[in-house]
């Protein structure tokens, strides 16, 4: 017979990894299924940096050697809690130590099949096997949630891709490539195409890339820190409040937390990538996509701009930069009746403020969680709120459903 544990963890990012390491210091049964950081390992251009600051790149354990800061120091490597990029080399390093030394009991497996049962949830793993928990916390990240343009599905697929499939771009040397986006991903995927040797342009609708201010090494005065307070998603009083006050964002009206998390800190690349980007890559803004098709066995991108003048693009390959949006019906192992009692906002989970969903039992973290408590809950940093906070509760579930047992 299959052992049941307390707690069952779907993936193995910031969140994954932070909820399993407060759960494993509480002494709470709990397993925890994944491929370790894969977004960040597989899925970024190689030699990129991370936008967020030192300070906010850390996973979280209740054990203050668990930083990013204190690997570094032990491990040589250069950090500053601000104004200087994290490599994202070194970031992967760092989660691999973590994970090592926080949850050695990480199995890889994919979990392939969530099914809701009389005693809690049946997870089936791609091996075959299955496992058994009383509750299921879904730290899923973005693997699943690619948001391409509905323009772009006439193309093949091997001409089309989005920003999250490219990790190494060698395979477009020679070729021409068009990048669809103006945030970080666009600019990053850029980057890396140009010094792979692909010929590339930038496409977008925005008037201008809207780079991060570069940092001066002056540090802000009491007036500059009240007019933009610093916080680990970017300054300004209204990251001050997302940051904070996660839990007061929680009780504004559902409408309104929608509005914010998805107006609030648009995509926007690292100020450390101009210098590699502006005068070395056509970009192409403030213009629209209305269809591409196959031309002679080349791409043809029709783009209009501002004033409605229509022109044609010809290009080898198109890359979607065009970001991540949750939608629970693209969770393939998310058992459909199970997902059909999941109360949803725009096909996002309603969370209550310990992150359980509609259906008792099963939780969700990091982007899925933004809708229900903002913008903090779509960078890693906000998992030094949230991954504490629901470890706390499921601890005391765990108690009070044992007391009532005895």
């Amino acid at each position: 017979m299959l052992k049941i544990v307390d707690v069952a963890i779907v993936g193995a990012g910031p969140y994954g990894l932070s909820l399993a390491a407060h759960l494993a210091a509480a002494g709470t049964s709990f397993r925890i299924f994944g491929k370790p950081m894969s977004t960040w390992r597989d899925h970024m251009p190689k030699g990129m940096q991370l936008k967020s600051e030192g300070f906010a790149s850390n996973l979280s354990a209740p054990d203050k050697n668990s930083t990013l800061e204190a690997w570094c120091a032990t491990n040589g490597r250069p950090y500053s809690a601000q104004k200087v990029p994290v490599e994202v080399a070194d970031f992967v390093a760092y989660a691999d130590w973590f994970a090592k030394t926080y949850v050695p009991t990480l199995e890889t497996q994919n979990v392939t099949n969530i099914v809701r049962t009389p005693h809690g949830y049946t997870l089936t793993l791609d091996d075959g096997r299955f496992a058994l928990a009383r509750r299921v916390v879904m730290a899923v990240g973005i693997t699943w949630f690619k948001n391409m343009p509905e323009t772009l599905s006439a193309l093949p697929m091997d001409r089309v891709s989005h920003s999250f499939d490219h990790h190494n771009c060698s395979q477009f040397k020679g070729r021409h490539v068009t990048v669809l986006g103006a945030g970080a991903s666009a600019i990053d995927t850029a980057i890396a195409l140009a010094e792979a040797g692909a010929q590339v342009q930038i496409a977008a609708r925005r008037k201008v890339i809207p780079f991060h201010a570069a940092p001066d090494n002056e540090e802000p005065s009491m007036f500059q820190q009240l007019q933009a307070p610093a916080t680990g998603i970017g300054p300004g009083w209204r990251s001050f409040f997302c940051t904070q006050l996660p839990l007061v964002f929680h009780k504004l009206p559902q409408s309104m937390r929608v509005e914010i998390t998805r107006r609030h800190l648009g995509p926007a690349p690292g100020w450390f990538t101009r210098e590699k980007f502006e005068g070395k890559i056509p970009a192409y803004l403030g213009e629209l996509l209305k269809r591409a098709d196959m031309v002679d066995g080349r791409i043809a991108l029709e783009i209009e701009n501002e004033q409605g003048r229509a022109r044609i693009m010809m290009t080898d390959h198109v890359v979607a930069a065009t970001g991540y949006k949750v939608d629970l019906n693209r969770l393939p192992f998310l058992d459909g009746e199970l997902r059909d009692q999941i109360d949803q906002v725009e096909n996002t989970p309603i969370l209550n403020d310990n992150f359980e969903s509609s259906v008792p039992g099963l939780f969700f973290l990091g982007l899925s969680a933004s809708n229900s408590f903002g913008p903090l809950l779509r960078f890693m940093y906000g998992s030094e709120f949230a991954t504490p906070r629901l470890a706390a509760h499921l601890r005391r579930r765990i108690e009070d459903a044992s007391k009532k047992a005895a």
